[in-house]
């Protein structure tokens, strides 16, 4: 572990934690890559993980009362059950293709929402958040991908800046931390990832501060803006890898 190592995971966890505590989500598609590339993969994975969960630990700490638990419930349960699907299906699809279609899909719905923002508001029946969490699920455990489709489910709801911050959290927490127990009981949880992640603390609690203040001053056609081009961003991100 030398300084130039340590400085780099610092600086890749400050821009992650910082997307995620502004937008509500994404960290996971900036800190992954280029944390694989400084520290690989069987680190970075259950790093990414353990940082994630504390960033919606210390969100929700603050913003539980204003989160959509309803809505919450109903993707989570969903999700639960999409999760063995993907898990079946991810040994006979071609997990590029998919991803790559994931991301067309993620880049062709940021753009239509950028350039025809009007899209009309959906209820908040239990089919339709059944539907968005399964199919979260599915690509969850097959690609690990479950965000996006939530993040889809929200703009179509339209929910406000705060409201789509706190909700975004509510789900991820108890699907992250499943995903942060597997990695545990694989034996994943080595003592360089556990090291990398309490060095981390200080400035992850620095960029989720930060991100929040980002978070506050934004209205919201500017966080419509910035929510869509970072689904653009996230279709990229899975269309390169």
């Amino acid at each position: 572990m030398t300084l130039e190592i340590i400085i780099s995971v610092f600086v890749i966890f400050f821009i992650s934690t910082f997307v995620r505590s502004s937008l509500g989500f994404g960290d996971a598609l900036v800190a992954m890559p280029l944390l694989t590339l400084v520290v690989g993969l069987k680190t970075a994975t259950p790093t990414v993980a353990l940082v994630a969960t504390t960033i919606s630990i210390t969100i929700l700490a603050k913003n539980w009362k204003i989160a959509n638990l309803k809505a919450t419930f109903r993707l989570v349960l969903s999700s639960f059950i999409g999760i063995p699907v993907g898990l079946v299906l991810l040994k006979g699809i071609n997990e590029d293709f998919m991803k790559a279609l994931l991301g067309a899909i993620l880049i062709l719905y940021g753009l239509y929402n950028l350039l025809k923002p009007h899209l009309k508001k959906i209820s908040g029946s239990f089919g339709l958040a059944f539907l968005f969490g399964f199919i979260a699920g599915v690509l969850g455990g097959a690609y690990n991908t479950n965000g996006p489709p939530i993040v889809i489910y929200g703009t179509l709801r339209r929910w406000a800046p705060d409201h789509f911050r706190a909700t975004m959290q509510s789900y991820l927490l108890p699907t992250g931390f499943l995903i942060l127990m597997g990695h545990g009981l694989s034996g994943l949880w080595t003592t360089q990832v556990i090291r990398y992640y309490i060095l981390s603390l200080p400035i992850v609690f620095l960029a989720i501060y930060i991100g929040g203040k980002a978070h506050k001053s934004m209205t919201q056609k500017h966080f419509d803006r910035f929510v869509n081009a970072a689904l653009i961003c996230m279709g990229a991100v899975l269309i390169i890898r």
